[in-house]
């Protein structure tokens, strides 16, 4: 996490950027504009409209999630990534992208296997991890590369 006083935090709900002071992260902040919680313990989807303002505007690092539909190895980790959520808010922002439908952003990153988690830090990716991983193991992986 950024050491300045003042985060940017992207709405999970309406996009929009908020200034929120570094102490008020473990608080329920809510957006400026839309008065919804900035953390809700859960992955945010993300697509073609929103996908960069998430991951370069956003002071805490933000772990993506590249699974589609029909994979059952991404199906198998959804539900430790979910909880992983509710463990990692508010110092890590946790996303998914579905690469069915947002091939675009896939391509752009050279997914060539899901699921992959991309962790990225200040929009540049700082690590990635192929396969699925159960919670310990995700977490031990965040944690160890943030």
């Amino acid at each position: 996490m950024t050491t300045s006083t003042t985060l940017q935090i992207v709405c999970p709900h309406c996009d929009t950027t908020n200034r929120v002071p570094a102490a008020r992260t473990e608080e329920a902040a809510n957006c400026g504009r839309c008065k919804k919680p900035l953390f809700t313990a859960h992955p945010v989807v993300l697509g073609a409209q929103n996908f960069d303002r998430h991951i370069c505007s956003n002071s805490v690092p933000v772990l993506v999630d590249f699974w589609a539909p029909w994979c059952g190895p991404c199906r198998m980790m959804a539900p430790a990534f979910e909880r992983a959520a509710a463990e990692l808010e508010p110092h890590v922002r946790l996303t998914k992208v579905n690469t069915e439908d947002e091939s675009g952003i896939a391509a752009r990153y050279n997914i060539r296997s899901i699921p992959t988690l991309a962790l990225f830090r200040e929009g540049r990716e700082v690590a990635r991890q192929s396969g699925a991983l159960d919670l310990p193991a995700l977490l031990h992986w965040v944690r160890g590369n943030l």
